[in-house]
């Protein structure tokens, strides 16, 4: 466990970022990597691949509920030196994981078809992102676990284990996917369905390892099989800071796939360029979103400890650590971003499109950075619906205008992409307005999370710190 509550704010959020911002660009290279190896199949297998990736941003937000209460809680049970409450919310986390992983088996079984009927320009892009989905499907059951492990790790200040991990599933992903979609070395191509189960295959060596570091060194929260039975007083806790943060990502969801459809009248290569664009956007993002990330773990056990001067300074630093970094890569997107897409198809007018996203839709990339830190921020106080409110504004001013200039007769995609950049705006102003509010009513009072004390544990063995 790593103290967040003393010492230089600038040293630990720089400290932290790295590691995560390693772990999540695994994540995004994972999906860079099918998109990359399923393109000498076709702009169908790379749009279904796409559009199939899209249904991902909805089983993150569930993801997201788990590990956004995850994170939260435990790191106010650390600021408060409450090992016991923070064993006892990791372990119910656990139990969620588990729950929502089948879950996830079962109803993407189901819907993968009709989910790809919905989004898809023709019938060859709905076959192969069906196929991808039940293939991929295993991947996004096991992350639900290694949510939950992970945040569990971020939350005690610890994130070199999990960004580990995250490296070795990439480079097994990386390496199981021209063999399993292209066939080489085996003269076995399975297509779309190889890079489904690359990323399966990948994720699963993954959460074995994470087990592995809990049962072997982790000391601060461990699983203990006493506190397995559900409780459904810490579920309440756990899914009220965490609903409303998945329903953030339940939004992009909407919004990504509001993009789909209305670029379906144009056809398969602007949706492949659309699905290209955004993903690797999203990868140019990461450092940002990870310097946010960081600085969630830091305002939770402060706000824990009951710091509120802490927390504030918490939020300048990190908005303004990610200012800057966002302002960086904007300039290297807009100077090379033929280069920046290389190799991701070879289709001409796929790429024109890819192209003309990035240079248009980067342009919010510094007022959404300020969106990273506050949806942070509100994550570290353990209120998450003012996030959920601003996604929801954004849903709205974004999502039915973008339908309706569909309808125009000299639609252009270019229409959409400038529409995105006001309602971002207006979400990072409704953002920032929020959070002033919230730290306004919340660092005045006491920290609020407590367990009940019926549900208590028997407090765990000593405090054995460890490295960060």
């Amino acid at each position: 466990m790593k103290d967040l509550t003393h010492g230089s704010i600038v040293r630990h959020i720089l400290a932290m970022a790295p590691p995560i911002m390693v772990g999540m660009i695994s994540i995004m290279i994972c999906q860079l990597v099918d998109l990359y190896f399923v393109s000498g199949l076709g702009d169908a297998a790379v749009a279904g691949v796409a559009a199939a990736g899209n249904a991902g941003f909805l089983v993150n937000a569930l993801m997201q509920v788990l590990g956004v209460g995850t994170v939260a809680l435990i790191a106010h049970a650390v600021g408060r030196k409450d090992r016991a409450d923070a064993n006892l919310i990791f372990n119910q986390a656990v139990v969620l994981s588990v729950l929502a992983g089948v879950s996830t088996l079962v109803i993407g079984a189901a819907l993968s078809r009709p989910y790809m009927r919905s989004v898809a320009a023709d019938q060859a892009t709905v076959e192969a992102g069906t196929t991808y989905l039940l293939w991929f499907m295993p991947a996004l059951a096991l992350e639900f676990a290694m949510q939950v492990l992970a945040s569990a790790l971020r939350a005690t200040g610890i994130v070199r284990p999990a960004m580990v991990v995250r490296a070795l599933a990439v480079a097994i992903n990386i390496a199981l996917a021209p063999v399993l979609i292209s066939g080489w070395g085996t003269g076995h191509a399975l297509g779309v369905a190889g890079a489904g189960l690359a990323s399966s295959i990948a994720v699963a060596v993954g959460v074995l390892m994470l087990l592995a570091h809990f049962l072997k060194r982790e000391r601060y929260v461990a699983f203990h099989p006493a506190q397995w039975r559900p409780r459904l007083s810490q579920w309440k806790r756990i899914l009220g800071v965490g609903l409303p943060a998945g329903g953030e990502f339940v939004m992009v969801f909407i919004i990504m796939g509001v993009g789909f459809y209305v670029l379906g009248v144009l056809g398969p290569a602007a949706q492949a360029g659309f699905g290209i664009g955004t993903r690797l956007l999203g990868l140019i993002q990461m450092p940002a979103l990870a310097i946010a990330l960081a600085a969630g773990p830091i305002a939770g056990q402060n706000f824990g400890a009951g710091n509120g001067a802490r927390v504030r300074e918490t939020f300048v630093k990190a908005a303004l650590i990610a200012t800057a970094v966002m302002i960086v890569f904007l300039v290297l997107v807009q100077l090379m971003p033929g280069l920046l897409l290389a190799g991701f198809s070879q289709d001409q007018e796929t790429m024109a499109v890819a192209s003309l996203f990035l240079r248009i839709v980067s342009l919010n990339m510094v007022v959404q950075g300020l969106i990273f830190t506050c949806s942070s921020m509100f994550q570290g106080l353990g209120n998450t619906k003012p996030v959920l409110w601003t996604s929801a504004v954004r849903v709205i001013t974004y999502s039915l205008p973008s339908i309706w200039l569909s309808t125009w007769p000299g639609f252009r995609m270019e229409h959409v992409w400038y529409l995105s950049l006001a309602t971002v705006a207006l979400q990072a102003v409704l953002s920032v307005w929020l959070l002033r509010r919230e730290f306004e009513k919340r660092l005045t009072l006491p920290p609020q999370g407590r367990a009940p004390e019926q549900e208590r544990p028997e407090p765990a063995a000593p405090l054995v710190r460890e490295p960060a």
